[in-house]
């Protein structure tokens, strides 16, 4: 059967197998809307935490990032896994224990201000909308390929399905939506890394199989540092980045992680805080399974790529060549004429242009698997993709409806009035996560790092210091989290998007990246809010049994 067959089926099948969930888990109240009643099974809710968790960045974008940078894509492992291990012992059950709805919530109840609340609300859009962009653009990239349509096309069809389940059954059909996702996307990553692990190493095991040595009796690892060596790169195992960057991006992801109010919401949907904690706990298991796959991923997808590729005549390249180039995520540029494929890491003499975000989705067409297991790869990166898109969607309109009106704007709206807003606010959402998806800050991995710094940069030390510090009072808390974003996205802009008189790698501050930054935008924040509540009134004495209570996290 013709690989666009397979391609429909797949996608036609767990599409409608989303919507089906959807409609079954319809929410009716508030309640069910944003936290699924309280009523999730732990493990249920552990498997739709790593749907959430393990997004387009994570299935797409992350191999990408290590297959291209070697050791210094390490940092995204680093990050990511720290930081969900962070909120997972650190955060999650004293948050369950605090029992609201949304981050936001927690912010304005334990900092006794609305306008400690408008703040939070403030900071959850903005990072939303910063990690939502990378999420639409995965889909788009998905789409233009397996669907051979538009990457914008791809981004609004994208953009239909989420708001389908999304504005329909709020988090009780997400978090069920996301069972289903999660099943689909790690069985999709799982596969082809099998099926190339015993092609390349005679190991069934991936993990395994990229350390190992290939038919030929010489390490993989080996074997790419001197395909690098040959082309001009650095070596696969070394990296160019300082010492401190790394610290700063690995340190900005981990906090970043704890502070994300999409994957903190979901410690929101259990009965009790025992259940927390055992969610948080399978969460980390199924999220093991794709974070220890993703190092072998990148090392075959880079060694396969090199040895298909390079020095080839372009006319005798494979099929799957001509369909990414096609998409504009491959170019070829003949600069000398001479008919084959230099790909160098020299821009001079470079020919070859590969988008870092297709490696993974490439995979299975560069190793030539057979058609099925291309259209599971297709189908897997849409759940990752879907299933995170869904889950930062209802924190925007949570954010809108819960905290900005019900909480501050008309406290008297009905209930019925509240869900209308909450589904309102989602469809203006994803229109405008749609416009991000189409006009992306950078590549899929690189857009959400960014979206964990602001995260890193606002809501952490609130959310630290509300659990841990009695003495941290409002003014503190929001002269903090002003600062910290702010100094964020100036950062951001500056040298993201050229504002501010732009700038290169050179002119950043103290050699750290952009997507470094949010450490020390957090300390910044963390530091503020110190010398501001040293000189500001102690919170009362209700606000401290609230922490003291917040502070056993036990089942109530």
């Amino acid at each position: 059967m013709e690989l666009q067959y397979w391609i429909w089926i797949a996608v036609g099948l767990s599409f409608s197998l989303y919507i089906f969930i959807a409609i079954r888990s319809r929410a009716s109240s508030t309640g069910e809307f944003y936290v699924a009643g309280k009523g999730v099974p732990p493990i249920a809710n552990g498997m739709a935490t790593a749907a959430d968790w393990m997004s387009a960045a994570s299935f797409i974008s992350m191999a990408g990032i290590i297959s291209f940078n070697g050791y210094d894509g390490s940092v995204f492992l680093m990050g990511w896994t720290g930081g969900y291990v962070l909120l997972a012992l650190l955060l999650a059950p004293y948050l369950r224990k605090f029992g609201k709805f949304t981050v936001p919530d927690f912010i304005g109840d334990r900092y006794y201000s609305n306008v400690a609340r408008a703040v939070a609300v403030f900071c959850a859009l903005i990072v939303s909308f910063t990690y939502i962009a990378g999420q639409m653009r995965g889909v788009g990239v998905v789409f233009s390929r397996y669907l051979e349509v538009d990457i914008n096309t791809g981004v609004f069809i994208g953009m239909l399905i989420v708001l389908f389940y999304a504005v329909l059954g709020g988090m009780k059909g997400i978090t069920y939506t996301q069972v289903a996702q999660y099943c689909v996307l790690i069985f999709a990553f799982m596969l082809p890394a099998i099926f190339i692990s015993l092609m390349l190493t005679g190991n069934v095991v991936p993990q395994i199989g990229f350390g190992a040595a290939g038919s030929d009796g010489v390490f993989l690892l080996d074997k790419l540092d001197g395909l690098h060596g040959e082309l001009g790169f650095h070596e696969y195992t070394t990296g160019k980045k300082s010492t401190l960057d790394v610290f700063f991006i690995t340190a900005a992801l981990m906090v970043g992680t704890a502070g994300l109010p999409h994957v903190i919401v979901r410690f929101f949907t259990v009965k009790k805080v025992s259940d927390a904690r055992k969610s948080a706990g399978w969460a980390l298991l199924f999220i093991a399974i794709l974070y220890t796959t993703a190092p072998a991923v990148a090392v075959f997808s880079r060694t396969n790529l090199i040895e298909t590729v390079s020095n080839q005549p372009y006319k005798t390249l494979p099929e799957w060549f001509g369909k990414w180039e096609a998409t504009g995520l491959i170019s070829y540029d003949d600069k000398n004429n001479d008919g084959r494929v230099q790909y160098l890491a020299d821009p001079a003499t470079n020919e070859l242009n590969v988008d870092a975000d297709i490696m993974v989705l490439a995979n299975p067409e560069i190793a030539n698997l057979p058609n099925w297991v291309i259209a599971i790869m297709a189908a897997g990166a849409l759940a990752a993709a879907l299933s995170t898109a869904a889950g930062l969607l209802l924190v925007i309109s949570s954010s809108v409806s819960h905290d900005l009106i019900k909480k501050i704007i008309k406290p008297d709206v009905s209930e019925k009035g509240e869900l209308v807003a909450a589904r309102l606010s989602a469809v203006g959402a994803v229109m405008l996560a749609a416009y991000f998806g189409i006009n992306p800050p950078g590549f899929v991995a690189a857009t959400v790092a960014l979206a964990f710094g602001l995260a890193a940069a606002s809501f952490f030390p609130a959310i630290v210091m509300g659990i841990f510090s009695k003495k941290m009072n409002k003014e503190g808390a929001v002269a903090g989290m002003v600062i910290g974003v702010l100094l964020m996205l100036f950062y951001m802009t500056k040298f993201k998007f050229g504002w501010f008189g732009g700038g290169t790698e050179k002119d950043w501050w103290f050699g750290i990246s952009p997507e470094g930054f949010g450490s020390f935008a957090m300390m910044v924040n963390f530091l503020i809010a110190v010398v501001v509540s040293k000189f500001t009134p102690a919170p009362d004495q209700n606000i401290q049994e609230l922490i003291e209570n917040i502070r056993n996290p036990n089942d109530e």
